[in-house]
């Protein structure tokens, strides 16, 4: 990679960055398509971060992702929202336009994509249920929304963060079949007799301690079962739910997708995605471990 005084710089903001693959497949895609541009990853801790995006402009920065914590809290500081970043209520996506700040969210079109080519399916007229009410099931839910889902089971520990998911989705969607549920056992075994797709979009399964939030016994085999986490490569719930003769898929696609999406809006040129996912798949060997 040759850097030099035209060099344009693109990168993340988080809180930590140290485990990212970003840099990793947005390079890689860089250098395939001869263009003059780094990414970076930049720790930005929460205090920092309205002198850090204040920074952009002045340091002649072309964009940046944002991941954890930062995705709702970059929202006061932009200058303008596209319409997807204005649903969802997060921007994962940010480019620098003549000085201003522009959010965007590709999660959702991550996501999607990631379930067209990796399960071969799409979201409209599906019953689907989520687990978790979180960062991650609100770019989910929201999309699916936009997708025309046909109902959405939303569940949490959390009893606030269900509520307000599902207020701020009948805002936006009166019509929309949304209905709550508290991870009470039995109701998530009942609601996965009606459901089509598990999505789990909770942290739980990224830690070799952690339980199974559903039991096998409850997942029959014509369930799709996504779970948003790429490391590990094979989660309990996708060990469990393949045993079970369920088609399922991992997070990996979603970030590669995501992120071929910000390589578009950052450089107006077609993302590599093989060349991406090749160099994904390469990293995420090397890191990943066995739950």
């Amino acid at each position: 990679m040759r850097i030099d005084g035209n060099t344009r710089i693109v990168g993340l903001f988080g809180y930590p960055v140290k485990h990212t693959l970003s840099p990793v497949f947005q390079n890689a895609a860089f250098q395939a398509k001869k263009l003059n541009y780094v990414y970076l990853p930049f720790e930005v801790a929460p205090q920092e971060l309205e002198l850090a995006l204040r920074s952009l402009s002045t340091l002649g920065i072309a964009g940046i992702n944002v991941t954890i914590p930062h995705k709702e809290s970059v929202i006061p500081y932009l200058s303008g929202l596209s319409t997807e970043a204005q649903i969802i209520g997060a921007v994962n996506t940010i480019s620098v336009i003549n000085g201003k700040l522009i959010g965007c969210n590709t999660d959702g079109y991550g996501f999607v994509t990631s379930l067209k080519k990796d399960l071969n399916t799409e979201l409209k007229g599906k019953k689907i249920m989520v687990l978790g009410a979180g960062g991650g099931a609100r770019a989910v839910v929201l999309k699916a929304l936009m997708e025309k889902a046909g109902k959405i089971y939303i569940g949490d520990v959390l009893e606030e963060k269900v509520v307000r998911l599902i207020s701020d989705a009948k805002r936006i969607y009166p019509d929309s079949k949304v209905v709550p549920y508290y991870f009470k056992d039995s109701e998530i075994r009942d609601l996965l007799e009606d459901a089509e797709i598990l999505i789990n979009a909770t942290p739980v399964g990224m830690k070799k301690e952690d339980p199974l939030l559903v039991k096998p016994e409850w997942m029959r085999d014509s369930l799709l079962v996504y779970d948003l986490i790429y490391n590990p490569f094979e989660t309990k719930l996708l060990k469990a739910a393949k045993k079970r003769g369920c088609r399922c898929s991992n997070g990996l696609g979603m970030l590669l997708h995501q992120g071929a999406k910000s390589f578009e809006i950052w450089t107006g040129v077609k993302a590599p995605v093989e060349v991406m996912k090749k160099a994904l798949q390469k990293a995420i060997r090397g890191v990943s471990y066995k739950p």
